[in-house]
């Protein structure tokens, strides 16, 4: 649900609406390039294109833009009449408004809501609907506030800082990937599911035109799924230098914390702090940036596993494995094999010994 790589239990929850609508998740998963078998791994990971395809596939087969995962289907067309109707809103506050009494007109639709608090200058998003009725609502969820969040950067053209964001449902398993996909504090259990930013960016004018909404809907709404939000945080500026080192064909080495934060024109401990209160660590960054780009060069399959990781910065083919394990519970030669390298499944050429 970013341009990073996405967990496989997010594949998963993704997929329960079509299975309970009784649709084959094989084509969906072969319309994608994502391997079924990846699916009974708890440590699996895609590449954010292979994610995109999938939520296209699953629109297409449901014809409901909550993927069937929602109490009533959304049919296919309904988010974008729903943008149509707020580029004419001189303001972000008056187009939301719009924006969710739209959905209102549904019944059974999603129970949105944005209000302006009225001591601590916040505005909050608040989905109002009873969403945790099975395992999947999770997802859906964060796919809301996701989408609706990016989708009033994207009305702006700016990007709008989170201070919090709260879940009604309780921590799933992987409730420590949240922090980094919405860059602030995340609590579960929360009385709703619900976000909050300044409110001043409320009064920001809509400066998009049709022509710009065209092209968004042309990928939307997977691609606001997908993609990073601006890239304007701490973190994604940790997270672009550290990819920049990478792009590099030779071996690298990645530059530790204190010459980044040189880079960005802070302390070593100011970049720390505002990693943290952003929900991550340079470590995190830099462990996910070399997983990211390991996992894309075994998609692609054309780099024996030797070179990927003398390219990812590492000197010995056994600390790559070492710690491509523990980011996907699997092997570098595994995760080729179980299908996410060359079309057709086949193994790497890379020497047998360099694949497990």
């Amino acid at each position: 649900m970013s341009r990073s790589s996405i967990a496989v239990h997010h594949v998963r929850a993704a997929l329960g609406g079509a299975r309970r609508l009784g649709i084959d998740p094989a084509p969906l998963l072969h319309a994608a390039g994502i391997p079924p078998l990846l699916l009974a791994d708890d440590g699996a990971r895609i590449t954010a294109d292979q994610f995109t395809r999938l939520i296209r596939a699953l629109h297409r087969a449901t014809d409901d833009e909550f993927l069937g995962l929602g109490p009533v289907r959304s049919r296919r067309g309904t988010f974008a009449m729903m943008c149509q109707t707020c580029l004419d809103c001189p303001d972000l506050g008056s187009a939301l408004d719009r924006a969710t009494r739209f959905y209102g007109l549904f019944p059974g639709g999603p129970d949105l809501a944005v209000q302006a608090g009225p001591d601590d200058g916040l505005a909050v998003f608040t989905v109002r609907s009873a969403l945790h009725r099975h395992d999947e609502a999770a997802f859906l969820a964060a796919c809301l506030l996701l989408i609706w969040h990016r989708l009033a950067g994207w009305l702006i053209g700016r990007r709008i800082p989170l201070h919090w964001v709260g879940f009604a449902h309780p921590a799933p398993a992987h409730a420590d990937e949240y922090p980094d996909l919405f860059g602030c504090p995340v609590r579960f259990g929360a009385p709703h599911t619900a976000a909050g930013w300044d409110a001043h960016w409320l009064t920001a004018p809509v400066v998009r035109d049709r022509a710009a909404l065209a092209a968004l809907l042309r990928r939307a709404p997977a691609d606001l799924l997908a993609r990073r939000d601006y890239g304007t945080t701490v973190a994604e500026q940790v997270r672009r230098t550290l990819a920049q080192a990478l792009r590099s064909p030779a071996p690298t080495r990645l530059p530790q914390a204190g010459e980044v934060a040189a880079r960005l024109a802070v302390s070593p401990a100011t970049l720390r702090r505002r990693l943290r209160a952003e929900g991550t660590s340079y470590q995190r960054l830099k462990d996910a940036v070399r997983r990211d780009a390991a996992l894309t060069a075994l998609a692609a399959g054309r780099e024996p596993i030797a070179a990927v990781a003398a390219r990812i910065g590492f000197s010995e083919d056994p600390a790559f494995h070492r710690a491509f394990r523990r980011w996907t519970g699997t092997t570098p030669g595994a995760y080729r094999l179980a299908g996410a390298g060359p079309p057709g499944g086949e193994p790497s050429t890379a020497p047998r010994g360099q694949q497990s």
